[in-house]
């Protein structure tokens, strides 16, 4: 019967957008949650308002471009583009409420109890702190404003994207026909935005206003000749997409750096303004945007909850965050070891960041420096601003040793930062590959080639996640070591192809996008459907950040038809939808939010009993597998298998960060009740004290451990 089920049918599919507003909710609810910590559910709120600026520069933005071309596709879920702008509109709205339903009721409250006391409006300083903000204003604020009024002679000003501003009607004093005049001045991003304000007070106690209501407070030293009539904060966001005729740029770098500078001045698709604005002022700021009524979000409360990570970064809260987790040495790699003896013992897997992402810094800072070393070869997509690799590469090319490095331009949002990089390792000698037309490179290898005595050996980095040591602190990823014969082979065929090479007719052991990774992916898919149909074990348990490729869903739906048990752990976007009968009854999806940032993509087949393990660069996402160069590699070392499946098991038992997937397509806590209390995250923390412990101290049964808070009972 399943045979004749059609697969495909968009009633089997979520809406890609609104699945992920239905992440930011998951994000949200930690904010909610009180049992978090005050800093920490600020935190997560500011990331929801960070996540929602950067859908709508790019998500929205994308969805407003197909509707003005007049696209007719319909997506998976049969949703064309304007029922999908619809659906949007209605639940980002909503989400926006809840942001500040969760800051007006909850947050602010606590903050207050917490001796944190936000000053919401000027009107409410008293004498004292008024003198204060107004001598701030003119020592350190007015300098920096540039006053912008608007009148024939000057038009309206161009609003920089996600720029806050505040708008003003103003009118020539002693002038009683004068017509109103619009003014608008940027608060400059250059300037702290929440202010502190000495008082007298109660030990503990700290108060704070922000730079927006200091200058509202203060327009009128602005426009000296004219009567303030009102003035509203507002803030805009653009579409940031950049668009790259790749095939028709003569210098791709040169292409990508015009394009961000048009980033700043993209079509307007959101307003935020506070609500209770003056209707003529909205009405002229509405009307120069060219803006609908849907785009506009009233906002009760401070625009921008972006800035409460500001308050997370204050000093002298630490009882009010939790208690920061340093990573762990990687027992296998102790510190000053000759780290290519070490991989030569046997592949090493990392887990970042419960264990450090300084081995991974140091097999490209000893590599640069080892004489026997020859070349190193890397892709680098994201990199944190002060990268010990690149300064390691560029020593490496100083010292004469071949590097070639693939740095992927057009990594979105970090093109002018992977650009300063680029022009860097040029002048440091190294051979700069700006990835390929057409294609993101995604995906995260190291080849170092070296001299030994039995003659030339190449050590290989594998990993999930970016040579970012900033992000490895935040994000949990999987990274191997390992000095295969046949993986390095593979290896230098993936430079080879990268540098403009035709591909070799075989591979060993990896497997790329967008070559063949999603068929091969597929056929394991196909396997253990083919192994349910004949009676074997048949199991598949996938980790990633988003699942949304319809052939791939499809062909899970298929296998859950046949009886495959399937246990997905998707942190961000999932089409697919579970409790369909007949189709994905034996599907589960949930989805771990916690203190990091879930970021590796691991997967694993039962393979009627010789189960396989595969970690990789790529999630289920047609960017992913069709556009984008990605790397899948096998995890054949046992012990290093077994590590694995310990870390899939334990994320499938966590009852503390775990939302799972209901059919409706919303997403709900586990249910703790008789269930073990189980904190993934937490777990994983404490695991990679004791290992490093028992390697520093071998007799540890004395020794006290890292317990995170909510292990404490």
């Amino acid at each position: 019967m399943s045979a004749e089920i059609n697969y495909k049918d968009p009633s089997f599919y979520m809406n890609r957008e609104l699945s992920w507003i239905q992440f930011d909710k998951r994000v949200l609810s930690e904010a909610r949650d009180k049992s978090i910590p005050l800093m920490e559910r600020l935190k997560f709120l500011s990331i929801t308002a960070s996540n929602l600026d950067e859908f709508f520069m790019i998500r929205v933005a994308s969805l407003k471009d197909m509707q003005h071309a007049g696209y007719k596709k319909k997506d998976i879920a049969g949703l064309n583009v304007s029922r999908q702008l619809e659906l949007l509109n209605a639940e980002t709205h909503e989400l926006v409420s809840q942001q500040y339903s969760t800051y007006n009721r909850s947050l602010l409250p606590l903050m207050m109890q917490n001796g944190i006391h936000v000053i919401e409006h000027h009107e409410d300083l008293n004498k004292e702190q008024g003198s204060f903000v107004d001598r701030y204003f003119e020592d350190n604020v007015y300098p920096v404003l540039t006053p912008m009024a608007v009148d024939s002679s000057r038009p309206f000003p161009l609003i920089r994207n996600k720029s806050l501003n505040i708008g003003a009607l103003l009118k020539k004093k002693g002038k009683d026909g004068a017509e109103v005049e619009f003014a608008t001045v940027q608060v400059p991003s250059v300037l702290q935005r929440i202010v502190e304000i000495p008082a007298k007070k109660k030990e503990g106690e700290r108060f704070f206003i922000l730079l927006e209501e200091i200058i509202e407070r203060n327009m009128d030293k602005l426009f000296l000749n004219y009567d303030i009539l009102c003035a509203h904060p507002f803030r805009i966001m653009r579409n940031a997409d950049l668009t790259i005729e790749e095939e028709e740029a003569e210098d791709l770098l040169k292409e990508i750096e015009k394009q961000i500078k048009k980033r700043q001045w993209g079509e307007a698709i959101r307003l935020e303004v506070e609500d209770g604005i003056h209707k003529q002022l909205l009405k002229i700021i509405k009307k120069e945007l060219k803006l609908s009524d849907e785009d506009i979000y009233r906002i009760n409360g401070p625009l921008d909850l972006t800035v409460l990570m500001k308050f997370y970064g204050l000093e002298g809260f630490d009882d009010l965050k939790i208690k920061k987790y340093e990573p762990q040495i990687v027992p296998q790699l102790p510190p000053e070891c000759d780290i290519f003896e070490q991989i030569r013992k046997g592949d090493i897997l990392l887990h970042h960041p419960y264990q450090s992402f300084l081995p991974v810094v140091n097999f490209i800072r000893q590599a640069a420096k080892d004489p026997e070393v020859l070349a190193i070869k890397q892709t680098l997509y994201r990199v944190s601003g002060n990268s010990p690799i690149v300064k390691a590469l560029a020593q490496a090319a100083e010292n004469g040793k071949q590097v070639t490095v693939l740095v992927e331009l057009k990594a979105r949002f970090d093109e002018e930062n992977n650009i300063i990089w680029a022009k860097m390792l040029e002048k440091s000698g190294c051979h700069v590959i700006y990835g390929l037309v057409g294609l993101k490179t995604h995906c995260k290898i190291t080849l170092v080639v070296r001299r030994e005595d039995e003659g030339i050996r190449r050590y290989v980095h594998l990993g999930t996640g970016n040579y970012n040591d900033s992000t490895a602190k935040l994000y949990t990823d999987m990274g191997l070591l390992t000095c295969s014969e046949m993986i390095g082979e593979d290896a230098t065929a993936v430079f080879n192809m990268l540098s403009g090479y035709s591909e070799p007719l075989s591979w060993n052991k990896l497997a790329l996008a967008p070559l063949w990774l999603k068929d091969k992916f597929l056929s394991l898919i196909a396997r253990e459907t083919a192994h349910a149909q004949k009676g074997k074990k048949a199991h598949i348990i996938a980790k990633m950040n988003s699942l949304c490729d319809v052939d791939v869903i499809a062909a899970l739906y298929k296998a859950s038809a046949f009886g495959v048990k399937i246990e997905l752990i998707v942190r961000g976007i999932c089409c697919l939808k579970v409790g369909i009968e007949g189709v994905s009854e034996n599907i589960t999806v949930r989805s771990i939010v916690g203190n990091f940032l879930e970021h590796g993509r691991v997967f694993y087949f039962e393979n009627g009993g010789n189960p396989e393990y595969y970690m990789g660069s790529a999630d289920w996402m047609p960017r992913n597998l069709e556009r984008r160069v990605e790397i899948l590699f096998p995890v054949e070392d046992e012990k290093l298998r077994e590590e694995l499946f310990h870390i899939l098991q334990t994320q499938l038992a966590d009852t503390m960060k775990s939302h799972m997937l209901k059919p409706d397509g919303s997403y709900e806590k586990v249910d703790k009740r008789g269930k073990k209390r189980c904190c993934a995250q937490d777990e994983f923390c404490v695991e990679a004290v004791a290992k490093a412990n028992k390697f520093l101290k071998p007799d540890v049964s004395k020794e006290r451990v890292f317990i995170p808070e909510e292990h404490h009972e």
